[in-house]
């Protein structure tokens, strides 16, 4: 008797750990899109084309390799198609006899929680539940190492993972150059097309086949989200992933360390990979690009700052978020440590604010599905922070909007380090800046309505007065951090009419705050 495979959108490999143990000669796969997956964030259309091109080759792959696949496009509700993945696998179960139900584990705590304790008593099968290989380090080798911990460092996690695969270390079991981490060598600013020492390449470009085509069709008719369709610019196979895999290590890496932090006005990608959706949706595995990268400095052809940097983002970062969002689910996605209550202002569905840097960020990442992390940390995410916007909605929105974007990654950098409304479990301090950390790492202060350099006026850039704000409503919170000590100093040694000047100027930019 045959099992039934069921592939997810984001399973799209053949190192998947369900495919591995199955037979091809017996054994069926099952792939859908479904209204329930597809619909329950408003999800940006590029990153619903992505997914259903990339599942649609990966499919035709598949039977190519001798696979019986069964497929299920999508249809609207209207025409009475399947609303949920349990109703297609239901429907197939239906039409044949298998001997179980087996699934890879989800990326996704309310997707996974479903399958594993409700399907099997409607299904009337058994459901096998394989764990996810495709990661370094096993959800439970990360428990382990957290139980050892009373705080949760990535840095530590990552030297970990680092003597783990070796990646990066020298025969006697030491860190290339002497130190694990280089990201004090990560942070210039990028000085603009002039700076001939640091030309941007040209942005690679895939040819767009049939699968493509009929899939941006669909989008279009049937996905009226927020965000453009087009350009899309998204590479739908293993094949075209691996071309942008080796474009990002000959033309990207080699200044990417130099220049990771770095912002600047219509240049969306700068020296940035762009490498996440494929690894987050199966076409490249993490063992591969890190190994690419070192391979690469090893070769001379990038310095030790990026493929470090590139590396950390990978085995480090990660894994940590992934270990942690599954560590914590699910009440994790409930933390709101500061009460943020506020609700999304508009512009984050349109983009059309004063404040340049939120613009150009809100606007790039509606055009593209993409913004870099600095992008989603120290601009919009500095901003929903300091704006005590709802971490709940601040959360969705990022899901919905970012190509990348799962719950198992996206939560924990969104809740944990860019809100803290962890209460300190991911991150150490808040990050919170004031609008001079985004003069220094851009050029978005340069003619933007508000002045960067003034924090008191009608028209001083919100984020300086708003910083001040939100240390001054949060100060029993957070006096007692070390790391913001420093700071409560340098307020407490302004004059009362200063501190009062800065309150009032940060309370008006909150009651303005569907305007600014």
């Amino acid at each position: 008797m045959a099992r039934l495979l069921l592939i997810l959108g984001d399973q799209l490999t053949e190192s998947l750990a369900s495919l591995k143990a199955a037979d091809p000669s017996q054994d069926h796969v099952l792939m859908a899109e479904v209204n329930q997956e597809a619909r329950y964030v408003r999800h940006h259309p590029q990153k619903i084309a992505l997914i259903f091109s990339a599942m649609r080759h990966f499919a035709q792959h598949l039977q190519a390799r001798g696979w019986t696949v069964h497929y299920v496009k999508y249809r609207p509700p209207a025409e009475g198609a399947a609303q949920t993945l349990l109703d297609v696998v239901k429907a197939q179960l239906h039409r044949m006899d298998y001997d179980a139900l087996w699934v890879t584990h989800c990326g996704e705590y309310r997707l996974h929680s479903e399958i594993l304790h409700h399907w099997a008593n409607q299904l009337g099968v058994p459901v096998e539940c394989f764990e996810d290989d495709r990661f370094v380090a096993t959800l439970m080798q990360f428990r382990d190492w957290a139980q050892e911990r009373k705080t949760l460092r990535m840095e530590y996690f990552y030297r970990l993972m680092r003597r783990q695969t070796g990646l990066l270390m020298t025969e006697d079991g030491q860190p290339e150059g002497g130190q694990w981490n280089w990201d004090a060598d990560n942070r210039r600013a990028w000085k603009g097309k002039t700076c001939s020492q640091y030309p941007l390449p040209e942005p690679l470009v895939f040819q767009r086949d049939e699968i493509d085509q009929a899939v941006l069709d669909l989008v279009a008719a049937q996905f009226d989200h927020p965000g453009q369709l087009q350009p899309f610019q998204w590479a739908t196979t293993r094949t075209d992933a691996l071309k942008a895999l080796d474009h990002f290590m000959t033309y990207r890496l080699p200044h990417f360390g130099d220049f990771q932090d770095a912002m600047a006005s219509g240049e969306p990608q700068l020296f940035h990979s762009l490498l996440s959706p494929y690894l987050n949706c199966g076409l490249l595995s993490p063992m591969e690009v890190c190994e690419a990268a070192e391979i690469a400095y090893r070769e001379g052809r990038v310095p030790l700052n990026a493929a470090e940097g590139f590396i950390r983002q990978i085995i480090g970062w990660r894994e940590y978020v992934r270990g942690l969002y599954w560590l914590m689910a699910p009440d994790y996605s409930e933390l709101n440590h500061f009460n943020a209550q506020r609700s999304l202002p508009e512009y984050f569905w349109h983009g059309r604010t004063h404040m340049r840097c939120l613009q150009a960020a809100l606007t790039q990442t509606l055009d593209t599905a993409y913004a870099h992390h600095i992008q989603r940390l120290m601009v919009i995410g500095n901003f929903a922070l300091l704006s005590g916007l709802s971490p709940q909605a601040v959360c969705g929105w990022y899901l919905a909007v970012y190509i990348d974007a799962y719950e198992w990654v996206e939560l924990p950098n969104t809740l944990g380090m860019a809100l803290h409304a962890d209460g300190g479990v991911l991150g150490s301090k808040p990050y919170a800046a004031s609008g001079r950390y985004i003069q220094k790492m851009s050029d978005y202060c340069r003619d933007c309505h508000y002045q960067v350099n003034t924090a008191t006026e009608a028209d001083s850039c919100p984020f300086n007065s708003l910083y001040w704000h939100f240390l001054a409503r949060h100060r029993d919170q957070l006096i007692d951090n070390p790391r913001m000590t420093m700071m409560y100093r340098q307020f407490d040694k302004m004059a009362p009419c200063k501190q009062q000047a800065l309150l009032d100027r940060g309370q008006a930019c909150l009651d303005q705050l569907a305007t600014l």
